[in-house]
């Protein structure tokens, strides 16, 4: 358990972390794609809700 440890040690001190722009301009790419997903599976469940509505009322 211990060289686990010390293996994901040695391994996180490899990785290269984005710096301060870099996180930022990702995290703001991240919320506008998830914000543009729900828009747009928001006006596709309202469309077929509609069509749904219209053809068995």
């Amino acid at each position: 358990m211990i060289g686990f440890f010390k293996n994901v040690t040695r391994e996180l001190k490899k990785v290269t972390w984005p710096k301060g722009k870099e996180l930022t301009s990702y995290t703001v790419t991240v919320i506008a794609t998830v914000l543009f997903m729900a828009l747009f599976f928001f006006l596709v469940d309202l469309g077929i809700s509609q069509i749904i509505e219209i053809f068995f009322e």
